[in-house]
């Protein structure tokens, strides 16, 4: 996993204390913008399946963003939210995240001081060397400092291991999952569900986006596939109708009468 630099006002070693609200007024202040900002660190994620997680994610919920006209997806990048800095922190950034009001222009980074806008769904791909962070301190800081609606975490390679939290009056609440087993996203109106299957020829246990009523959000090669058995079935279909046809022609001419004259 990338490790992404987050900037603080407080020491996040301090185990009390509430830390500051995400900077988002930009022309007040002299503060730097996204592409004077760091936004690479050449560290690997834990595993391929934490890579093809993400990308499973960010493949099935662009489609639908752009079905609405707007909202930003952040995998694996930097983010950026508290320019008055005492020190700089290096704190594992969000895995995956959704800033539903914004447009969909490339970033090199989120920069919440330039934007305006917090991510308001952030989910964690939990490890055995991050899940105590991404549930402790990373918690912390999505709940008082970034300000994350809806924090989530799922571990890939032990989906057993998943929670949803709410931010409601500042403060978490976890989430209960329906009658289905899903967590409801209040802020995408989608459900997340963990679904068993192949992915890019793996095959395992996934994180992903349905519909309320149950339709998962479809990868490139399901769409793809969707497409190929829609063709056949009008080729089927197609090839029924000749063969109704020509035995008509034959019941005719049977009958003595010409069919290309009718």
């Amino acid at each position: 996993m990338l490790v992404f630099p987050f900037y603080f006002l407080n020491d996040l070693s301090m185990s009390t204390g509430i830390l500051s609200k995400p900077y988002t007024n930009f022309e007040s202040q002299n503060l730097p913008r996204g592409e004077e900002l760091p936004y690479d660190d050449g560290e690997p994620l834990e595993s391929e399946r934490h890579l093809f997680q993400i990308f499973l994610l960010l493949e099935t919920l662009q489609p639908w963003l752009q079905k609405l006209g707007k909202g930003y997806l952040g995998g694996n990048m930097f983010l950026y939210f508290s320019p008055k800095q005492v020190k700089t922190e290096m704190v594992r950034g969000p895995d995956f995240f959704v800033v539903s009001k914004a447009d969909f222009r490339e970033r090199k980074s989120w920069v919440v001081w330039e934007e305006g806008l917090s991510p308001n769904v952030v989910i964690e791909l939990l490890s055995d060397t991050t899940k105590h962070e991404d549930k402790t301190n990373k918690k912390r800081i999505y709940e008082k400092e970034v300000c994350v609606n809806e924090y989530y975490w799922y571990d890939p390679h032990n989906p057993n291991d998943w929670a949803g939290h709410e931010l409601i009056m500042d403060n978490y609440h976890i989430k209960q999952t329906d009658i289905r087993g899903r967590y409801i996203s209040k802020e995408l109106d989608l459900a997340l569900v963990r679904w068993h299957g192949v992915f890019l020829e793996r095959e395992a246990t996934w994180l992903r986006f349905e519909t309320i009523d149950g339709f998962l959000l479809p990868t490139k090669q399901e769409l793809a596939q969707e497409e190929r058995q829609k063709a056949e079935q009008e080729r089927q279909k197609a090839e029924q109708e000749k063969q109704r046809a020509d035995a008509l022609a034959r019941k005719l001419r049977e009958m003595g009468i010409d069919p290309n004259n009718l």
